[in-house]
């Protein structure tokens, strides 16, 4: 029988079932099956994916700490791998996987007691090993185990605090950035308020027995004071012998980087309130920017629950430098009302609407699509602009094409330094700009679902606002609106920018729609050279690094000035092609991921040939691939229409590059001629269609589902030129739709 580490109570083994969970463990076992759920555990960050972090727990034991288990969003976390971290143990499946959860407490320090679990025992830690993380030596816990009673140094009565006063010393552990030079007061302990990230921290009943009686005394009114200039609690600062003096002018946030170390008022609007497992974060912005304040009450306890985001306060603080962020230790922080509060807010909406909005569109190029909807993109500028000066999340929806990808690098490219500018977080951008690219120009519920699953997490968790959804070259037919009206239930601004078609009803399930008018006298242009001048609107500092990409968006017959423009800016015809096929090749390859870095080497560094090394790879494998097809495609004159059609399942890897719609372009480019041609792409259950002249592909997949109606033909992507039907009808539906496609082209 021994007795329980914390509280010293008679356990078979060395902690009792209440204060399992108060106590790291070091496994040091080799399978799943021997972790105890419900346990905290150190590990090892072994690695990132889309869906959380992998930790090891020991050598072979591996488990995920899934992202929705997260207080604060994936992209934000710091940890590297090869990172020790803290880790609760939620369940072991049958399989051997290991479902981790989030801990709060992120260092030794913060736990009351450590142990080792070798295999299934617990052990104590040898003699030789640093004290247990709650401060306390092997020593110390020998005396627990005898159940000796703490006696509090200045009066000499036992001590009876029990677990408030652990309470107290994780407040006192707290981590350094909340506390850390948060008072001006003289040190007169023997050892000044740690730095958490690496000193032990000594608590009040277990504190070092050489220390005299006023070392103690000293110590204890040092930490009432740090208590109350960090969190603005009940403790006032009449305990420390050099109060600084209260602000009495307000300062702007834009100004506070020659302002470190000093004590400081700052008016504004909270847009974002985040929980850490020290201080509470609020984002404060005020006319000139946005900057973190960090407020302490407790270790992981909400400081100024009353205040939210979108409250309007007062606060005042020391400015500090964290990691190279800026950031203000809050030690007074108030919720403004009435006039006060109406004068920050009209002080907020006149320097929004002087900031927000361009003077005008300067086109990167002549170029008449550009011109005809300038109006239009300098709306869409201003939404973006506004999004980023509100704190609000913009999310970016584009087609996993070369296209696609151009428009998205694009605006990303001119809104991601306003972020860095706008918010003293070094993370921000990874907050507030989020690129989606998605499989097809369809914005369906699947996707839909994804998006507002990840804003009210986003909102619920973590205080962050409703984003912008902005969609380029996709979301553009009423295929997309029921998706589009699934963000629309929650207020989500959506803006549609699309060079190509769009049909005339979606302008009623979206905020703001951009795209060129009939009737310019060009053919459509393409989403990338619409987005690449909106990014010279939002940011016209990026003017010159984008003015190649219109250039890279068109396959084929790109206008002359754009072509002009990129030579200008050092990119040949050569390094225009070669660009356009690596980012084609790597928009394949895991299209559900951004690839933001990746994509800034290619269409922005020129990082030492890559993008010739990329392209290399996508001319052979498209060769390979068009060669073997083209042996296979079947041609047949109907009337005066040339009918060319490819049985993709049958003579395609389906599964490798290229995709199937990029195939058919390069047969139609090369095949084509300068009559009626048709190419059609026959799969399983859907063809895709391209066409020399224009088609109406809802009105092939009407005449086609009146002719077999028992195939339920839909046009699922007019975009794309693609229709779905059932594979049981595979030859039905192919001959209806070559009978309809000639009839429209006679």
């Amino acid at each position: 029988m021994g007795s329980c580490i914390i509280c010293g109570a008679p356990v078979d083994g060395h902690i009792c079932d209440s204060h399992e969970e108060d106590v790291v463990f070091e496994f040091r076992g080799n399978h799943a099956n021997q972790l105890v759920p419900g346990r905290f555990y150190r590990g090892t960050v072994d690695g990132y994916a889309d869906f959380g972090v992998f930790i090891d727990i020991a050598p072979g034991v591996t488990g995920l700490l899934h992202r929705s288990e997260l207080n604060r969003r994936l992209e934000s976390l710091e940890w590297e791998p090869g990172d020790s971290v803290y880790v609760q143990v939620k369940n072991v499946r049958d399989n051997g996987n290991i479902d981790l959860g989030w801990s709060i407490r992120q260092a030794d320090r913060e736990f009351r007691g450590s142990l080792i679990q070798e295999g299934s025992t617990d052990i104590k830690p040898d003699a030789d090993e640093e004290s247990d993380p709650a401060g306390k030596s092997d020593v110390d816990e020998e005396s627990d185990a005898a159940e000796k009673p703490d006696v509090d140094k200045k009066s000499g009565e036992p001590d009876d605090r029990d677990e408030s006063s652990d309470a107290n010393a994780a407040s006192d552990s707290h981590d350094s950035d909340a506390v850390r030079d948060s008072h001006d007061s003289d040190d007169t302990s023997e050892s000044p308020v740690p730095d958490t990230d690496d000193s032990p921290v000594v608590d009040d009943h277990t504190e070092r027995s050489d220390r005299t009686e006023d070392d103690s005394d000293n110590e204890a009114a040092e930490r009432t004071a740090v208590a109350a200039t960090a969190g603005g609690g009940a403790e006032t600062q009449s305990h420390t012998e050099t109060a600084e003096p209260e602000p009495t002018e307000r300062v702007k946030i834009d100004s506070l980087g020659d302002r470190v170390g000093e004590t400081v008022r700052i008016e504004g609007e909270v847009v974002g309130a985040r929980q850490t497992g020290g201080p509470t974060v609020f984002e404060l912005r005020d006319e000139t920017g946005v900057v973190d304040c960090a407020a302490f009450v407790e270790a992981g306890v909400r400081a100024y629950p009353e205040i939210d985001v979108d409250s309007v306060v007062r606060l005042d603080g020391e400015v500090e430098k964290r990691r190279g962020d800026l950031q203000v230790e809050t030690s007074a922080l108030v919720e403004l009302d009435g006039e006060d509060r109406d004068a920050v807010k009209e002080r907020l909406s006149d320097a929004l609407s002087d900031r927000a909005r361009p003077e005008a569109l300067k086109p990167l190029a002549d170029n008449d699509a550009v011109v005809d909807i300038a109006e239009g993109l300098l709306d869409a500028a201003e939404a973006i602009r506004t999004a980023v000066f509100e704190s609000r999340p913009i999310v970016v929806r584009h087609p996993a094409s070369a296209d696609g990808y151009v428009a998205g690098a694009a605006l990303e490219h001119a809104v991601l330094p306003l972020i860095r500018d706008e918010h003293a977080r070094s993370d921000a951008e990874y907050h507030y700009f989020t690129r989606r690219p998605l499989d097809d120009a369809v914005y369906g519920m699947n996707a839909a679902t994804n998006d507002a699953t990840r804003m009210l997490q986003d909102r619920d968790r973590h205080d962050e606002k409703i984003p912008l959804f902005v969609f380029l070259g996709t979301a553009s037919t009423v295929e997309s609106e029921d998706g589009l009206g699934l963000l629309d239930v929650y207020g989500a601004e959506r803006i549609v920018i699309d060079g190509g078609a769009v049909d005339e009803g979606l302008a009623g399930v979206v905020d703001l729609l951009v795209t060129p008018s009939d009737g310019t006298g060009e053919a459509d242009p393409s989403t990338g050279s619409l987005a690449a001048n909106l990014a010279a609107a939002v940011n016209d500092s990026v003017r010159a690094d984008v003015s190649h990409l219109p250039a890279v968006s068109y396959w084929e017959n790109a206008p002359d000035a754009y072509v002009e423009l990129a030579a200008e800016a050092g990119y040949d015809e050569a390094a225009v092609s070669d660009l356009r096929a690596a980012i084609a090749l790597e928009a394949y390859y895991q299209s559900y991921q951004d690839k933001r870095e990746l994509v800034t080497d290619l269409l922005f560094e020129d990082s030492d040939g890559l993008a010739g090394h990329i392209a290399d790879q996508f001319d052979e494998k498209l060769r390979a691939e068009f060669e073997t097809a083209i042996a296979h495609l079947e041609t047949e004159t109907r009337e005066e229409t040339t009918l060319a059609v490819l049985d993709t399942d049958a003579y395609t890897h389906r599964f490798d590059f290229p995709p199937t719609g990029l195939l058919l372009d390069e047969i139609h480019r090369r095949e084509r001629d300068d009559g009626a041609f048709v190419t059609v792409g026959l799969g399983t259950d859907e063809l895709f269609i391209r066409s020399t002249r224009p088609i109406d592909v809802r009105q092939v997949a009407a005449a086609a589902a009146e002719a077999v109606p028992d195939a339920d033909v839909t046009a699922v992507g007019v975009r794309e030129g693609r229709i779905e039907f059932l594979a049981g009808r595979r030859e039905a539906v192919t001959e209806a739709v070559l009978d309809a496609v000639t009839a429209q082209l006679e």
